[in-house]
């Protein structure tokens, strides 16, 4: 089993607070549903990089708009985080958009969307195949 490094903890522990944080704290109203879905911390524990995902956002302006908020917002989030982490260093925050949930949906509905084109396309021999077993 591998042993975690320190800034594993760290960026788990900042993860989690900054989680409750946008949960809570943010009342921002321009600001969707964000989740922080990972966070990297520098070596030296003076930068970390967090991940967000925002759900709901319509379009991709949207989505920048939310994450223009949320770095506008770092230095309110890093005193909170401050308050609530006991840490030598805070590191300086930005937030970066993490596509990968997106990502993931968009090749799902492109595998079900080619599945779907090639039932239509062996249409009534494949439907009156799968009858037949009934």
């Amino acid at each position: 089993m591998r042993e975690f490094s320190r800034t594993d903890r760290v960026a788990q522990q900042i993860q989690k607070e900054i989680a409750v944080i946008l949960q809570r704290e943010i009342k921002d109203p321009r600001l969707g549903m964000v989740t922080v879905s990972a966070v990297e911390v520098s070596r030296d524990l003076s930068y970390a990089k967090v991940f967000v995902t925002v759900l709901s956002s319509k379009s991709e302006d949207d989505t920048k708009q939310n994450l223009a908020i949320l770095n506008d917002a770092t230095g309110y989030i890093r005193s909170l985080l401050g308050k609530r982490i006991r840490a030598r260093i805070m590191p300086e925050l930005k937030f970066v958009l993490d596509n990968s949930l997106m990502e993931g949906m968009r090749i799902s509905n492109l595998v079900d969307e080619v599945i779907r084109t090639d039932k239509e396309k062996r249409g009534d021999d494949a439907n009156s195949v799968e009858d037949g077993d009934e």
